[in-house]
């Protein structure tokens, strides 16, 4: 999308000043128990396959993104920064102000037809939630996971929302002819820092719930263990009782990531930081003088400390790797090994960010 190139005219038809969203952009306000608060800000989106840019750190060179801004109103979200973008607010504006673009699942299927599309892997939830509460109402995800079901395209998707299991099927059939995916962020298991770092977000213990219900119907899930939180999340009796929980849900893998505090982010970070723990203001500084991201040693004894724990409860590979395949039982006990896993080869889920 280009927000930019959006105009309102005047009643002569020439442009003045620049707008948010164009003649073909309808807005509601929903005023109800549900949505309370929350502006939807409906468009159609010119593109939806978006590419990563090479200096990412990400492992993905595409993502999919059915909407901007996020009800979970996670303190410490990276993408709040892209609000900025839209001339919308990075704090309380991200949290309310949702953009949906409501014609994704045809455009994705229109893009995934072209020619010049070659079916590379798309992940989705990596900016924001796919499956926040707007999700609920608008239904993009079913259109969306069947559009690449039937491109037989390879996916993944990170989510932090319950809502993932009404697509129980829609997950299941994909993987019958495509690589998929699935992981849930579970950074902590601490239900006091959880409600006032994540507001919007079920509960961790209805998230371990998650990867337990995909577990059940024969969906490996990863969990992204992110983010650790220093000082907050991050000793080590609360990283054991966190790896505990994910590995007594089954998950397939865990992987830590720390907290990083890019523009955006960051100031909003701080902002809830010397509302809540003024205490811990001067640390924080010290700790990310040098940037968005924790400093490599405090990285390093995190990824270590929750590797080691992982191995302790028997949560399987944590690396870098390829998507995994999702089976029914009886498939996994019968098809022809693959020649990658003939010859040993490791195969863990896909999204994993260290």
């Amino acid at each position: 999308m280009r927000w930019d190139e959006l105009r309102n005219t005047d009643e002569q038809g020439s442009a003045s000043a620049p707008a948010l969203f164009g003649a073909s952009a309808v807005t509601r306000t929903f005023d109800t128990p549900e949505f309370r608060g929350i502006t939807f800000h409906e468009v159609r989106a010119r593109s939806l396959v978006n590419r990563v840019p090479g200096a990412s750190r990400m492992p993905f060179a595409w993502t999919v993104n059915p909407y901007r801004g996020c009800s979970h109103a996670c303190v410490y979200c990276f993408a709040r920064k892209t609000h900025s973008y839209l001339d919308l607010d990075t704090g309380v504006g991200f949290d309310t102000q949702i953009v949906v673009k409501v014609n994704a699942p045809e455009l994705l299927r229109k893009e995934l037809s072209s020619p010049r599309w070659q079916g590379q892997h798309i992940a989705m939830g990596t900016n924001v939630d796919c499956y926040q509460r707007a999700e609920g109402r608008y239904r993009l995800m079913p259109g969306i996971l069947t559009a690449l079901r039937d491109h037989a395209n390879p996916f993944s998707v990170l989510t932090k929302g319950t809502l993932i299991l009404r697509d129980l099927d829609l997950l299941r059939s994909a993987a019958a002819v495509t690589d998929v995916g699935v992981n849930v962020s579970v950074g902590f298991t601490d239900e006091e820092l959880w409600r006032t770092v994540e507001p919007g977000t079920p509960a961790p213990q209805r998230r371990l719930e998650v990867i337990r219900r995909l577990a059940e119907h024969g969906i490996p899930c990863g969990v992204l263990m992110a983010p650790v939180i220093p000082f907050l999340g991050d000793s080590p009796a609360q990283l054991r009782t966190t790896v505990r929980a994910i590995a007594a849900a089954g998950a397939t893998s865990v992987t830590p990531l720390a907290l990083h505090l890019r523009p955006g982010a960051r100031e909003w970070f701080f902002h809830w930081l010397r509302r809540h723990h003024p205490g811990l203001v001067r640390h924080y500084e010290a700790l990310y003088s040098d940037g968005a991201y924790a400093p490599r040693w405090y990285q390093r004894r995190i990824t270590r400390q929750v590797h080691e724990l992982a191995a302790e409860y028997g949560v399987g590979p944590t690396g870098p790797a390829q998507a995994r395949r999702i089976t029914d039982g009886h498939a996994a006990a019968t098809r022809e090994p693959e020649p990658r896993e003939r010859a040993g080869e490791n195969r863990c889920t896909q999204l994993t960010l260290l």
